[in-house]
């Protein structure tokens, strides 16, 4: 039987988000020796890095899209806040009245 792309997807998804056993052995090693503060850093920093080799970079049309896709969300965002600002001045004056001296 052939597995299914999503569960092909999910296989994938959960290698990937989980920390590599060696940094879990090395972790709990740590804990259960509660050395100085120094070893604790050390150890943080390792697990850092850890992580950060998991990265994938975007390519440069992923990175393109993506940007579009913020630069819409911002403007649409501005636009919402500007329609709400005159809507809310406009109630502002109705109920207290004009502006004029």
């Amino acid at each position: 039987m052939i597995a299914g792309p999503r569960k092909v997807y999910e296989v994938a998804r959960k290698i990937i988000d989980e920390p590599s056993e060696d940094v879990v052995a090395n972790a709990k090693r740590e804990r259960a020796a509660r050395r100085n503060p120094f070893a604790r850093i050390a150890l943080f920093i390792r697990q850092v890095f850890a992580e950060l080799k998991k990265v994938v970079t975007p390519t440069r049309k992923e990175l393109f899209s993506f940007t579009v896709v913020v630069l819409v969300f911002v403007v649409i965002m501005m636009a919402l806040v500007w329609v709400l600002d005159t809507v809310f001045g406009w109630a502002v004056l109705y109920v207290f009245g004009s502006t004029g001296a």
